[in-house]
């Protein structure tokens, strides 16, 4: 697997050598996604989807690298001699000053909603803690936990379990 840069990435777009595919969920993609980019998310991934094949170079991207990475592994175990991943995923395409397309009814981005939802959770734990019951004070130490393991690994279980809502699923 090959990193890429965004200026690398967008000089293969402008060539039109490359298939650029996002691997983060329908919400995320509505959200912002780079002009060109095909869909499909890593919960769906299929090495044998006819969105990859072809004779263009594979790119894949995600919010910040790990999904793609996840993505990229499937590929080189299916046999894809050769997958590009963008350094940094789209994050690193926006602070390199390249644009994005956002679709005018995009929900919040699952970053926005996780914090809404923990934060929420653990001003709930707390207070119901503090007037009800002290056992209360479990959720908020669960919450926070959950947090402290997503920050580690890199990984939401949150983040995954919001982005199956209906409201995230954008066509």
């Amino acid at each position: 697997m090959l990193d890429i840069d965004a200026l690398t990435l967008q000089q293969g777009l402008s060539d039109q050598k490359i298939s650029l595919i996002d691997v983060r969920e329908p919400g995320e993609f509505a959200g912002g996604h780079i002009q060109g980019a095909t869909l499909l998310p890593l919960s769906q991934f299929d090495p044998n989807s006819p969105k990859l094949q072809g004779d263009k170079d594979i790119v894949l991207y995600c919010q910040s690298g790990n999904r793609s990475r996840q993505a990229a592994q499937k590929l080189l175990a299916a046999g894809v001699p050769e997958v590009m991943h963008l350094k940094g995923g789209i994050t690193g395409w926006k602070q390199a000053g390249y644009p994005v397309e956002v679709h005018k009814n995009a929900p919040i981005s699952i970053f926005r909603q996780v914090q809404i939802v923990a934060g929420s959770l653990v001003f709930i734990g707390t207070v119901l803690g503090h007037f009800v019951n002290p056992g209360f004070l479990i959720l908020s130490g669960f919450v926070g936990a959950g947090l402290v393991f997503a920050g580690i690994t890199n990984t939401c279980a949150m983040g995954m379990l919001l982005a199956k809502l209906p409201y995230n699923q954008v066509k």
